[in-house]
């Protein structure tokens, strides 16, 4: 492949490094004091009831209606409840009902069939002309929703630890324990860019996450091989008197190119995904879509970044303390052989 940029990756390390910890600290805050943590029912427990309805009704109006209802119930006032809206896909012929509205009641207990009723009642009642009625209704038991979160986070940690061994083996003429170990660092930064898209853009945590996450980590790590794959080859023929740093170099601005198409023909995909998404209403795939593509982003820049400029730290940091060691066991070699010279002599 011929080299078309000469960025100096390795001197700009400190540059990289602060950029990512300067955006994962404003995050960090908006996190605490700005934007809490949304968790869907997946994970928390709790009931979702969908509605389709027809005409032009205001998502405000549809609220204080439904919340006006709630706070009559005595076991659904004190639950969270959260809205959202969007365009009825699954419509049949017969149907005119081109919109629905979402509720998500975070609570142990599933809502009882009387409060949904009420709920039901409440909005025919106030909009008449409508067509109010209940589209589905699903319950999440808070415990099994709790070990899906632990389930799905202990696939995470899995695939990273398989990731580990995989570069591992296959890079281990250039190091594979280190520069597996550099790999899943980048991708942690991947994941953790794509859980603040969630914070900052107020998407509740949920099975889409776990998605993005599994797939950033795939297609991240695809491209942290590929510039792996690189340095080996280049390695190979210059030898091993050539510093690393410059073998990583020249590795990241020839492999620049290829991680940038790819990364922008997959977003253009998703990217398409996301305005259909967008124009119809469906926050389920926004949700996926939009994390997605900031993760896809975030994912390049750490293969070239982060990843390999890491692991050139790494290998300098090892090579500086195998120098130091050997430099202190020189003297002690020494005096092994003039005290073994010295016994010859004697004898």
């Amino acid at each position: 492949m011929r080299q078309t940029f000469h960025i100096d990756f390795i001197k700009k390390t400190k540059i990289f490094f602060a950029c990512s910890l300067g955006i994962m600290l404003v995050c960090l805050v908006l996190n605490i004091f700005v934007f809490p943590t949304l968790v869907d029912i997946q994970f928390t427990g709790g009931t979702i009831i969908k509605y389709s309805y027809t005409g032009d009704v205001s998502n405000s109006d549809i609220q204080k209606t439904v919340d006006e209802t709630i706070e009559k119930s005595d076991a659904l006032k004190n639950d969270k409840i959260d809205y959202s809206f969007s365009e009825n896909l699954a419509k049949s012929s017969q149907d005119n009902n081109d919109k629905i509205v979402t509720l998500q009641f975070t609570g142990n207990k599933a809502v009882a069939v009387e409060d949904k009723t009420s709920i039901t009642e409440a909005l025919v009642k106030a909009y008449p002309d409508s067509s109010f009625k209940e589209a589905s209704s699903s319950s999440v038991d808070a415990s099994k929703g709790t070990n899906f979160f632990f389930k799905c986070l202990a696939a995470v940690i899995l695939a990273a630890v398989l990731m580990i061994f995989y570069v591992a083996l296959r890079f281990k003429k250039i190091g594979g324990l280190s520069a597996g170990v550099m790999a899943v660092v980048a991708l942690i930064h991947d994941l953790i860019i794509v859980y603040f898209v969630f914070v900052v853009f107020r998407m509740p945590l949920n099975d889409n996450f776990i998605a993005v996450v599994l797939m950033i980590l795939g297609y991240s790590l695809n491209d942290t091989i590929v510039i792996y794959d690189r340095i080996r080859e280049i390695r190979k023929k210059s030898g091993p008197k050539v510093p690393i740093g410059d073998i990583v170099n020249t590795s990241l601005n020839q492999c620049m190119v290829r991680t940038i198409c790819t990364s922008i023909t997959t977003i253009i995909a998703i990217g398409s995904v996301l305005v259909v998404s967008l124009i119809f209403n469906i926050d389920s795939i926004v949700s996926f879509a939009l994390p997605m593509m900031i993760g896809l982003i975030s994912g390049s820049y750490s293969s070239l970044c982060i990843a390999a400029p890491l692991w050139v730290i790494w290998r300098n940091h090892a090579a500086k303390k195998k120098a130091e060691k050997a430099g202190k066991d020189a003297p002690k070699k020494q005096d092994k052989k003039n005290a073994k010279k010295e016994t010859a002599e004697s004898k």
